[in-house]
């Protein structure tokens, strides 16, 4: 690993900022509010490619109930996006938004606060350099984190949400979860709370592998921009560039995994099945009867979900985090490096 060091997250106060060139202390707040915004916009515009994602995941190709609807039923993103359209209306592809946009705000906000203090304990007591093994893992860390207190019963909630087939124009059509409070409440009823937990090891070790290799590249990129360019401060633009570079960077490292934990959560609890069996089993099942490119299934939907999601997200994060730095910097009378008065 390169040993590229990076700036800490803050210094102990502006008049050492100053003569160190670092920006003061970004608080828990700032982190909420850039985050929080930065999750909300993602999620709104990328969530139709989750959808198809997950119904790709769920498609058993090989156990078809016949062959004219197997030989009807689309391979490809842009043909299950389709399909889903035409058979259940264009609200469908947006079905589970509502579990994600509840917990964007929360996972967003723990994401980038979390990365901040892991990597703050990892910086060098002396220098408050970081290094790009040190961002690294504490991009493993703030992906733990994210999943343990987050993620997974949103995404529980989600794919259930998502894996029902049901017209969203019929009124007639009434599907067993209608929204993320019912599914919530239905699941915990019939299941037990610790369903809502279903593949909590798989979601942990998925998220710890997409921060990390998430925050390393992104701020690698972004560390050889702004010396190549010699500014301190990337235009929007950029941020939005790297974000989707170093956001497919992730999907790629951990598929299997993905597609793994989807079957894994889709499916309803058995009683006295531990996890690791309901993994060995999910996983050999699908090795057997799919194909190890089954693990695969679904990969174009989720680069192409994942990427333009982090480029929103660290295009937006960016962005706020700056607004709220020059509004905290003015009312503490202290320019920061990057801002320009008239």
């Amino acid at each position: 690993m390169s040993t590229v060091t990076h700036p800490a997250a803050s210094a102990p106060n502006t008049a050492a900022a100053a003569k160190t060139n670092k920006k003061p202390k970004v608080g828990l707040t700032t982190h909420l509010l850039a985050g929080g915004a930065a999750g909300l916009a993602e999620a709104m515009c990328c969530h139709p490619l989750d959808t198809i994602k997950v119904r790709m995941q769920l498609t058993n190709m090989r156990r078809a109930p016949s062959a004219a609807s197997s030989a009807t039923m689309p391979k490809s993103f842009l043909g299950v996006g389709q399909r889903i359209v035409q058979r259940e209306g264009i609200l469908a592809l947006y079905k589970g938004l509502g579990a994600v946009v509840t917990g964007i705000v929360p996972k967003m906000a723990i994401r980038f606060s979390s990365f901040e203090q892991y990597k703050s304990w990892l910086a060098n007591p002396e220098t408050g350099l970081v290094s790009t093994s040190s961002v690294f893992l504490a991009g493993l860390g703030a992906g733990v984190t994210e999943a343990v207190t987050v993620v997974t019963p949103m995404d529980v909630i989600k794919i259930r949400l998502q894996a029902q087939r049901h017209s969203t124009v019929d009124p007639m059509d009434v599907p067993k979860y209608r929204n993320a409070i019912h599914t919530a409440y239905t699941i915990i009823k019939e299941e037990g709370p610790m369903t809502l937990y279903k593949g909590i090891a798989l979601t942990a070790l998925r998220q710890a592998t997409n921060q990390a290799v998430n925050f390393t590249f992104y701020q690698e990129f972004k560390r050889m921009a702004s010396k190549f360019q010699n500014i301190d401060e990337l235009p929007s633009y950029q941020h939005l560039i790297l974000g989707g570079v170093s956001g497919a960077m992730g999907p790629l490292s951990n598929a299997p995994i993905d597609t793994i934990k989807t079957r894994i959560q889709k499916a309803t609890s058995i009683a006295g099945e531990s996890g690791w069996t309901r993994f060995v089993t999910v996983t050999r099942d699908i090795a057997q009867k799919e194909g190890y490119a089954a693990f695969y299934r679904g990969i174009t939907p989720r680069i192409l979900r994942v990427a333009p999601g982090q480029a929103i997200t660290f295009m937006v994060y960016e962005k706020v985090k700056g607004w709220i730095d020059v509004w905290n910097a003015r009312s503490a009378n202290v320019r920061l490096p990057s801002e320009k008065y008239a």
